[in-house]
């Protein structure tokens, strides 16, 4: 028997569907019926491993160089992306962005999953990337933020001079490969059913529904 119905979700924080699914996610679960046994797992996943932080290349052309477009191409797509955070209540501002690498990011995230703070570790490191434009590879930064959510600056040093919490990073993102996970965010409820990238609420409600009826027949004798 499993005391809680987990929702683990695969995400990068510099993947701005992400943001955006976390927001759709939370709107199904206003009316979620099983508020009280629910666990989220933010899981790592790392859309470009080999990243390098770029503070003086602005996100436009970055996107552009990668997929051999135009500035004003990748201009047009952020904006549509922007326009479709708004719609939930996120403001994206792609002119502050700084290019980084997540790993260190993911590796602070777990160590607030030691505390219960995964999904305020998530909240505020996506904020801080799409909203503050925060370099979120820079130590100074990272430090701030685990602080903010209540982690000690002791142990959040501990983890940022040293390679902790790496090996759950490397290991998230092999199961992801190994389920077939090939883009993020993806949300896998119960190891039952799963939603992949930021559907419209209406999807997700219904999977957490169906999800959670099973997981109830399985987990409570129907007499």
């Amino acid at each position: 028997m499993q005391n809680t119905f987990k929702i683990e979700i695969w995400s990068d924080i510099l993947c701005p569907f992400c943001y955006i699914g976390k927001r759709k996610l939370e709107k199904a679960l206003e009316t979620f019926e099983g508020k009280e046994f629910l666990e989220i797992d933010w899981r790592s996943y790392q859309l470009d491993p080999d990243a390098t932080s770029q503070p003086n290349t602005d996100v436009y052309d970055y996107l552009a160089q990668r997929k051999g477009q135009t500035r004003d191409w990748s201009v047009k797509m952020h904006e549509q992306v922007a326009n479709t955070a708004r719609q939930e209540g996120l403001e994206y501002n792609f002119e502050k962005s700084i290019i980084a690498n997540s790993y260190d990011a993911h590796r602070l995230i777990h160590l607030a999953k030691k505390y219960k703070l995964g999904d305020q570790a998530e909240e505020t490191i996506f904020k801080a990337y799409f909203t503050e434009g925060k370099d979120i590879a820079n130590k100074t930064t990272l430090i701030a933020i685990g602080k903010e959510i209540g982690l000690k600056e002791e142990e959040i040093n501990e983890v940022l001079n040293s390679d902790k919490y790496g090996a759950e990073v490397r290991v998230d993102i092999e199961e992801a490969q190994n389920i077939g996970v090939r883009g993020v965010p993806f949300f896998v409820m119960d190891r039952a059913y799963a939603v992949s990238g930021a559907q419209p609420v209406e999807v997700f409600t219904e999977t957490l529904q169906k999800s959670f009826e099973d997981w109830k027949k399985k987990n409570f004798s129907v007499k």
